[in-house]
């Protein structure tokens, strides 16, 4: 035990004694170890954006609509393909057996005015009351419109938490009067804040109107989509079924191709997967081209200090010190020096990460990764270090005490 605690005490003493030299060897490990950190910390927030996101879409919900999310048709085969009927969506309840519920979805870009306020490039909405089970979305104060009120095409609003924000800041908007263009309507619910779907659009920047009132004031102009809600064991044989219904709904013959398409959440999770992918063979490639170089550093300037001290290396092995202890000397300095340079790189990895879940999206980096961090900057060390504690502990004493 006496001699691991000397072993460990000289190459302290040598790290101490070179610290500027010491520490611009740990930078290839600094950047590799901060590399694979922030990597794992930008993926471990990816993931829980991710997942909140798709929880926004919903498992067992389909997607019907002119475009794939993720395709190769042609743009003008899109454009040219028929426009959604609402009426689709009874002849889907009516003809499938494992539609549960299902809503029309029209929807355009509007501003809503309120007084001097005006809330821009607002997604607008029409559709029916099942949309409350297709849309995972809670109304956090007020109502939801009802069948009455969509058939007779009344004009209530149900606002998102953004759009209350800008119009009735400090304000109850319940009952109040908004504007879209020169159409009045009366305020009935606010919807839960809910966020930015994957951090491109805010889900709560938009307004949802009765599908009534939509077609009979804003039928001109803007796209459809139907949502239907799917028994979640049999959601394979769901989307089977419908793309049949939809088929004889358009009237396509046996050797004609869909002119529409069924989207859903595995569309986005196998496009975040090959992101996740990329991302992480790009951060392990930085990370093993630093690690290496900062090794091959590392056990170059071991080398250099084991030439520097022959002479130290004669005397300890002249006055007893065996060739274990003089092995284990170096390693522990190789080692103390890679280890470093992983505290280093935490350290650092800590503060992106801090800044990627206060300014990016939450996110904290993973205790597990900070552990194999260490352990692999450890390994670097030992890896980095056998050479030349090998070569210092073989020297020849005599030899060594002759060096100048």
């Amino acid at each position: 035990m006496v001699t691991y605690v000397e072993s460990l005490r000289m190459a302290l003493t040598a790290i101490w004694g070179n610290k500027m030299r010491a520490a611009l060897t740990t930078l290839g490990i600094v950047i590799g170890i901060l590399a694979v950190t922030l990597m794992g910390t930008l993926i471990s927030g990816l993931d829980r954006s991710f997942e909140k996101s798709m929880s926004f879409l919903g498992r067992d919900v389909l997607y019907i609509s002119k475009h794939e999310w993720f395709g190769d048709s042609e743009w003008w085969e899109i454009r040219n393909r028929p426009d959604l009927k609402v009426d689709y969506v009874e002849k889907l309840k009516d003809q499938g057996k494992y539609v549960i519920a299902a809503a029309p979805v029209a929807m355009r870009s509007v501003n809503i005015t309120r007084k001097d306020e005006m809330a821009m490039g607002i997604s607008l909405a029409g559709t029916t009351t099942e949309f409350t089970q297709t849309a995972f979305m809670n109304i956090e104060s007020g109502r939801f419109y009802t069948e009455g009120e969509d058939r007779s095409g009344a004009r209530v609003i149900v606002i998102g938490y953004d759009v209350a924000n800008v119009l009735f800041e400090n304000e109850n908007p319940i009952g109040e009067k908004v504007k879209i263009g020169n159409y009045v309507f009366r305020v009935i619910g606010i919807t839960e804040k809910q966020g930015k779907f994957l951090g491109m659009f805010s889900l709560d920047n938009r307004a949802i109107i009765p599908m009534g009132t939509y077609q009979r004031l804003f039928s001109r102009r803007g796209w459809m989509r139907l949502e239907v809600k799917v028994d979640d064991e049999h959601i394979d044989d769901a989307k089977d079924e419908i793309i049949a219904i939809m088929r004889r709904l358009r009237g396509l013959g046996p050797e004609e191709k869909n002119d529409f398409a069924i989207n859903q959440q595995d569309a986005f999770r196998q496009q975040y997967q090959t992101m996740k992918i990329a991302i992480g063979g790009t951060g392990f490639f930085i990370t093993v081209l630093s690690l290496v170089v900062g090794g091959i550093g590392i056990m170059n300037i071991m080398f250099v200090s084991v030439k520097e001290r022959t002479r130290e290396i004669g005397v300890r092995k002249a006055i007893g010190a065996t060739q274990a202890s003089i092995m284990r000397q170096f390693l522990l300095e190789a080692l103390f020096i890679c280890l470093f340079g992983g505290c280093v790189g935490i350290v650092l990895a800590l503060g992106g990460s801090f800044l990627i879940d206060k300014f990016v999206f939450p996110s904290t980096m993973p205790v597990s990764l900070a552990l194999i961090s260490l352990i692999l900057s450890s390994v670097v060390g030992i890896v980095a270090g056998l050479a030349p504690s090998y070569k210092a502990a073989r020297l020849d004493p005599i030899e060594a005490l002759r060096y100048e």
